[in-house]
């Protein structure tokens, strides 16, 4: 009893993969305009590291919704493949609620905007750690884990340096966004090239069958 229990919750889980795994494939360019984004966004804050803490706010808030929006559109078709929350949607609703605080409230202190960033990164990042390991390997998944890996540790150095300055924080999530991008835009072509050979093997003829 105990193993049959044990195979159907291999089949479970080997299915939610494989639902996971096409869903993202099919919407390989939206991970890879997550990246894109992500990659402007970093350089501009590299590039101008003495931006006005009001003028960040903005930029951030507007990243936010944007990528948000994107993270969604990766992640609906998985919640109808099996789940009634996917974890890449639930991740969207947190860049979301992130850039509405920030976009409602500009004026916001330097130290209240880097523990909503903190908190921001760190949950994102728990969540598409998560989701990594319901991707399969061969579809990217140790990038996806990467840019997970990235937020956590990114959420982490803020919570331990709180009191940093504002050019230090532009600098800082300037690096970060940059090599977040840089891993979804990886993962972006690794999907794109797993859904080229799924096509190519749909389109293939199936082998004649052996006459008797």
């Amino acid at each position: 009893m105990a193993a049959n229990t044990s195979s159907k919750g291999r089949t479970v889980s080997d299915a939610r993969c494989d639902a996971l795994s096409e869903v993202l494939a099919d919407n390989w360019w939206a991970v890879g305009l997550r990246g894109i984004l992500g990659i402007i966004f970093g350089l501009i804050c590299l590039l101008n590291p003495g931006l006005a803490v009001q003028v960040f706010v903005i930029m951030f808030a507007a990243y936010m919704l944007v990528d948000g929006v994107f993270a969604i559109a990766s992640g609906i078709k998985a919640a109808r493949s099996g789940e009634r929350w996917g974890l890449l949607i639930l991740e969207g609703v947190v860049d979301l609620a992130a850039g509405v605080v920030a976009w409602l409230w500009p004026a916001i202190t330097l130290v209240a905007l880097i523990w909503l960033i903190a908190v921001w990164a760190t949950v994102t990042g728990i969540l598409m750690l998560s989701a990594a390991f319901r991707l399969h390997i061969d579809h990217g998944r140790w990038w996806l884990a990467l840019g997970g890996i990235a937020s956590i540790v990114f959420g982490i150095l803020l919570v331990i340096e709180p009191l940093i300055g504002a050019v230090v924080l532009t600098l800082w999530i300037g690096a970060y966004a940059v090599v977040f991008g840089a891993f979804l835009l990886v993962l972006a072509f690794q999907l794109h090239s797993r859904k080229e050979e799924r096509e190519r093997a749909a389109a293939s003829p199936a082998p004649a069958a052996k006459k008797a």
